[in-house]
């Protein structure tokens, strides 16, 4: 287990605080140097077991936590996020992971992961979804969002809420189920990122949800 002190970006204003947990040292070693030599990112702590994890995490309050399933001892990745997730609800969780399989990642998303990335990400699409996560999205890997997709299509109904979203608000919605970033939303529909936020928060309070994944079991009348 390392830990860091807080830092602050080149601009003075406070960065994303990210926990790593992970047992696996170079992939633990490659993220904290990717973290900690991208600006507006901090690495403020990592974990190679989900024991350290939960006791030390709660002192550090990192914005984001990065973990993966498999840790050694008797807790994984999952039972992990349960534990901290039911203390402190504002510590955003993404699992970053090689298993695609519709139990893990449902599993996790009930546990209380709001993004989902496989670990054959790339740097610049990690760093992207860790800045997604923080502002309120919920990232995933096209591969997973498609299972997820899959899934509640299966299901699928018409549902009545979705009665109170403009057109737009429907394409954003069909994106975001997609499993989409603020970016490629913007850049699919032609329009600003600050709007895409903004269009966003308007479908969370419609409907009443706090999450994509909350928004999307709406979109698919779960």
């Amino acid at each position: 287990m390392t830990v860091y002190s807080k830092k602050k970006s080149q601009d003075n204003m406070d960065t994303i605080t990210i926990a790593i947990v992970e047992d696996n040292h170079d992939i633990r070693t490659a993220m904290e140097l990717l973290i900690n030599g991208s600006d507006g990112y901090a690495c403020v702590g990592t974990f190679n077991n989900a024991e350290t994890a939960v006791e030390q995490i709660p002192q550090l309050m990192p914005n984001v936590v990065l973990m993966d399933f498999n840790l050694p001892g008797g807790m994984n990745g999952i039972e992990c996020i349960a534990r901290l997730k039911q203390e402190y609800q504002d510590m955003q969780f993404m699992m970053l992971t090689v298993y695609e399989d519709d139990d893990k990642i449902f599993m996790a998303l009930e546990a209380g992961a709001s993004g989902y990335i496989l670990k054959k990400t790339s740097p610049g699409e990690l760093l992207e979804a860790i800045r997604d996560l923080y502002d309120g999205g919920s990232p995933m890997s096209s591969q997973i969002a498609r299972r997820v997709v899959a899934f509640f299509q299966k299901q699928a109904k018409p549902n009545p809420a979705l009665e109170a979203l403009t057109t737009r608000e429907k394409e954003i919605l069909d994106q975001l189920s997609k499993g989409y970033l603020y970016k490629e939303i913007a850049s699919n529909l032609f329009i600003s990122i600050e709007t895409v936020r903004r269009h966003v928060h308007n479908i969370y309070e419609k409907l009443h949800v706090r999450s994509r994944t909350d928004a999307v079991n709406k979109y698919y009348n779960r």
